[in-house]
């Protein structure tokens, strides 16, 4: 460590990771705790080494030459350079110093803590002597402060702080900026508990920090300042703005709202933290709420790769069944978002639809935010980029290294280094698998009773996952596979037994003795198969997509035959489909063929986009081609061109 980095928590106990919901009265699952679950290789052990030797180093370079730490410094009184960038820079500095306090738990390294250590000195000395801090405003407009709770982020950047300082508080015993965030938090509940002011945050985010800082702490205040906001929420504090109160979540009451709307990424994290409020306080109507409004968002305002918000405009949720795939928004934010509302809600209620939408969530809307080098990221992630595409301002057709508005790449980080927590769980009967990876668990169930098992997969490339039993008390108890919503064909098998497998329960539940060396196989078929739309998704209607497995194909340019135009073609659905790996660049990837087929040049007679009706007997006789689709989350990393998820069905 370099100087000045000692650990200064004087608290030996276990650490949790991002939730520690283990004495959350209302949680039906509990989260394994910091070390009990480490991924040891695949596509995610892949994607946490990219991140701890690219990402988050890289980071810290582009968070300097944006200006993100010049703020900071400015703020410090460390020369008297103007503020640079959006009112949120410090919000961007705190996601990445929350990914290295996960990053450092999992694996310490001189160089990232260096990184982190001179980066929470600074921010210590920024903070002002009533424990305020936020740069734009020490900077830019110090007589200002709390002025514009709509538009300028002030708690959303407090939130972020504080979520940074838990994760080094658990992830390294280091509470330093523990102790910056509660001076923080204090200032903040003297402003708004302390004064009786009205208010709450534009841009949720706080809530569950606010909450995490509690389980953190113990300090009840936290959990009551966190359901203050909340509660204040729904009155129309915040103004109109340019698109109204419900852009904000803010023109009904929380625990009155019955449906998602308005900022996609906003609404989440809002809901993110009503979960969070309900794990504690038991609070049924918020429970009622935030179901109504995950079944309303799965319904009919879901993108097939898990991807949220259908507006660019807002960054918002559209009408039901709005879901046009060439102008999807689907953030990467609003994918994290989503990652961390579901698990919650996994963990409130054990039931098995959250983490199927996790994963979904994960492989997909999240995996496609970064390039597979990790040169560049998603802000916005359409399902369609037509050949001709070209607005070179427009967030979405390419990755790029970094964003004016850099939201999406530390989220992106912070996520990856925590990923091992959203894999397992326990409960009073024993041990949850909710995703699978290779990795290594172990952990106390019931009673301080102790299982260890290694899991071994090539997942999501293959079905077949193997759990050998290392460790196991000598009493009964159970072991729980989830059996994902498209596996309809699973099995497991248990010391070469098999076991009866209920593909609607969700879980596939073993209780018994567990003895080392046991050996659980569990085999999810995957054959590709094809997936049709709701049939008032207009923007799609007689389309089908690609899926095997839980990842969500799509065809690019690069792959079709020179004389294929990704617009004009379409797929046979009566035809086969094959797997077939793939090699480099794609990492070994499993891509699909399929039968398609397209007219031939000169088919459209007219000269303009529309002309008289034409039977189908009457149609130009379609040419056969190859098709051959990748996984969604890798397309763009073989150069920019036109992409497409949704295939027009042509036979």
């Amino acid at each position: 460590m370099t100087a000045g980095s000692q650990v200064v928590s004087s608290e030996a106990r276990p650490a949790s990771g991002p939730v520690a919901v283990s004495r959350s009265p209302h949680a039906s699952l509990r989260p394994l705790r910091l070390g009990e679950v480490q991924i040891t290789g695949g596509l995610w052990g892949d994607r946490q080494r990219l991140n701890r030797e690219v990402l988050l180093p890289g980071a810290a370079r582009h968070l300097e030459a944006a200006g993100n730490f010049d703020n900071l410094r400015a703020a410090a009184g460390h020369g008297s350079a103007p503020f640079r960038g959006p009112v949120f820079m410090d919000s961007d500095v705190y996601k990445w110093l929350e990914a290295l306090g996960w990053e450092l738990g999992r694996d310490d390294g001189e160089g990232l803590v260096r990184l982190a250590d001179d980066a929470i000195s600074l921010v210590a000395e920024a903070q002002d002597r009533d424990g305020y801090l936020n740069s734009y405003y020490q900077v830019a407009q110090p007589a200002a402060r709390w002025s514009n709770l709509a538009h300028d982020h002030e708690l959303y950047c407090a939130g972020h702080l504080i979520q940074a300082a838990v994760a080094h508080a658990r992830g390294r015993g280091d509470e330093r900026l523990l102790h910056v965030a509660r001076r923080f938090a204090d200032h903040i509940e003297r402003v708004f508990i302390g004064s009786d002011r009205p208010g709450t945050p534009g841009h949720p985010e706080i809530e569950m920090a606010l909450v995490e800082l509690f389980r953190e702490s113990e300090e009840r205040r936290y959990l009551e300042l966190a359901g203050y906001f909340v509660d204040q929420r729904g009155h129309r504090l915040l103004g109109p703005g340019h698109f109204g109160a419900s852009y904000f979540q803010d023109e009904i009451p929380v625990r009155e709202a019955t449906t998602v709307r308005g900022h996609a990424v906003r609404a989440l994290y809002l809901a993110a933290g009503v979960t969070d409020i309900y794990l504690e306080t038991g609070e049924t109507d918020l429970l009622a709420a935030i179901e109504a409004q995950w079944r309303d968002m799965t319904a009919a305002k879901l993108y097939l790769t898990g991807g949220l918000g259908a507006h660019h405009q807002d960054e918002a949720f559209g009408d039901p069944f709005e879901l046009p795939p060439d102008r999807c928004y689907g953030e990467t934010c609003a994918a994290i978002a989503s990652v961390m509302w579901n698990w919650r809600m996994l963990l409130a209620t054990g039931k098995a639809r959250y983490a199927d939408l996790l994963e979904r969530t994960l492989y997909n809307g999240f995996l496609a935010g970064v390039a597979l080098d990790g040169s560049g990221f998603s802000y916005v992630n359409p399902l369609q980029v037509r050949e001709q595409h070209h607005d070179p301002v427009e967030r979405g057709a390419r990755r790029q290294a970094w964003y004016d508005v850099a939201c999406c790449p530390p989220n992106v980080m912070r996520l990856l280094a925590s990923l091992q927590h959203y894999l397992i769980s326990t409960d009073g009967e024993g041990v949850q698998v909710h995703q699978y990876a290779p990795a290594r668990v172990a952990c106390g169930v019931a009673d301080g009773r102790r299982v260890a098992f290694e899991m071994l997969t090539e997942y999501p490339w293959q079905g077949s996952v193997t759990l050998q039993i290392e460790e196991a008390p000598s009493e009964r108890w159970t072991l729980s596979l989830r059996i994902p919503e498209w596996a309809g064909d699973a099995s497991v098998v248990v010391n070469g037994e098999p076991v009866q497998v209920d593909p609607g329960a969700g879980y596939t539940r073993v209780a018994r003795v567990w003895r080392a060396g046991d050996l659980v196989e569990l085999d999810l078929p995957m054959p590709a198969r094809l997936t049709e739309p709701h049939p008032r998704i207009d923007a799609v209607r007689g389309c089908v997509a690609i899926e095997r497995g839980p990842l969500v194909y799509c065809t690019e340019k690069i792959d079709q035959p020179a004389q294929v135009g990704i617009d004009d073609l379409g797929i046979d659905p009566s035809a086969p489909l094959r797997a077939d790996r793939v090699q480099q660049p794609l990492h070994g990837a499993i891509a699909v063929k399929a039968e398609g087929v397209q007219a031939p040049a000169g088919s459209w007679p007219r000269s303009g986009p529309y002309g008289d009706y034409r039977p189908a007997g009457a149609a130009s006789e379609l040419e056969r081609v190859e098709l051959t689709a990748i996984p969604y989350a890798l397309w763009g990393n073989r150069g920019d061109g036109a992409m497409r998820v949704w295939i027009p069905i042509r036979s």
